[in-house]
């Protein structure tokens, strides 16, 4: 269960001001939230079943030492890239499509996905803990429920702290847990 509560934590950290957390209200300004939420989710599923399967094989081929310093190292990075924040205009909405709205969500949010960081903190989620469904699971909840909060309570959250306040918590978050992840694999090195 570990593996679970793993992933939806690091994943939904991730999420928190990320890009795809922002094209998800502005979809909600345009479209029914039911609309918005049921494209999110099916996304979600299928970029989390990517980055599992692809965590899952990182984690087979290297040995668990490796694994675990590098997904240390990583969530460090994390933490970095999350403090410097996105280059591109996040302030820019997305255009929307003629695929009708629901199809214009799961395309935009995939793609918008991709090689996110979300993304690769799934990967590494999943290369350190091998229980591929719970990990999956775990991910796609974390991200589902960002995005939800997105959705629901995006703009008074962004009124009540400062997008810079949170973007700090993440990364401090995030840096914590990879020294602890790197602390932990060296004091138990065999």
């Amino acid at each position: 269960m570990k593996e679970f509560w793993a992933a939806l934590f690091f994943v939904f950290m991730a999420e928190m001001g990320d890009k795809t957390q922002l094209m998800t209200l502005a979809f909600s300004a345009k479209y029914k939230a039911l609309t918005v939420f049921l494209g999110v989710c099916l996304a979600t599923l299928l970029i989390n079943l990517i980055s599992v399967a692809l965590g899952e094989g990182f984690g087979k081929v290297f040995p668990a030492f490796w694994v675990n310093l590098i997904a240390g190292i990583a969530f460090i990075g994390f933490g970095i890239w999350t403090l410097r924040g996105e280059h591109k205009n996040e302030e820019e909405k997305p255009q929307f499509g003629k695929h009708g709205p629901l199809m214009t969500v799961i395309i935009a949010f995939f793609l918008a996905e991709l090689g996110d960081k979300t993304m690769l903190t799934a990967v590494a989620v999943a290369s350190r803990y091998h229980n591929f469904l719970a990990v999956w699971m775990g991910a796609t909840v974390g991200l589902v429920a960002s995005n939800a909060l997105a959705i629901v309570a995006g703009k008074a959250v962004g009124n009540r702290f400062s997008g810079k306040a949170i973007q700090v918590s993440v990364a401090v978050i995030y840096v914590l847990s990879g020294c602890l992840a790197i602390a932990d694999t060296l004091l138990h090195r065999r």
